[in-house]
């Protein structure tokens, strides 16, 4: 399952709350496209789909669609605020090449994913 820092999940928490209309779950994905053949994605969601893997998560209910978990077996969700930017970061263990930008990698088995290069 995927892990989300205390730093990330108060920050999913307090987006929840400003958002209203809950309750929300926190769907994270891997969709098709971008420089390196997938993008990471976040999106809050009120509806958990068939196959979806679902979890509780330092306070923050997490569904990812089965197609995705397994890109995202291991993954961590941190929140980095410094002064080149603030946002959501993903460590993922299933990454064995990152390009330079550290958001593009390649997993073990030759498929790659990308996330905001």
């Amino acid at each position: 399952m995927v892990e989300i820092s205390t730093t990330a999940a108060l920050k999913v928490q307090e987006l929840m709350a400003q958002e209203g209309n809950g309750p929300y779950s926190l769907r994270l994905f891997v969709s098709g496209g971008g420089c390196a053949g997938f993008n990471y994605g976040m999106a809050f969601d009120t509806e958990e789909r068939e196959g979806d893997t679902i979890a509780e998560v330092q306070g923050v209910r997490l569904v990812i669609d089965e197609n995705s978990a397994p890109l995202l077996k291991g993954a961590e969700i941190d929140y980095i605020d410094t002064i080149e930017g603030a946002g959501f970061t993903i460590h993922n263990p299933n990454a064995v090449h990152q390009c330079s930008c550290g958001h593009s990698f390649t997993t073990e088995d030759g498929q790659e994913a990308h996330s905001h290069c």
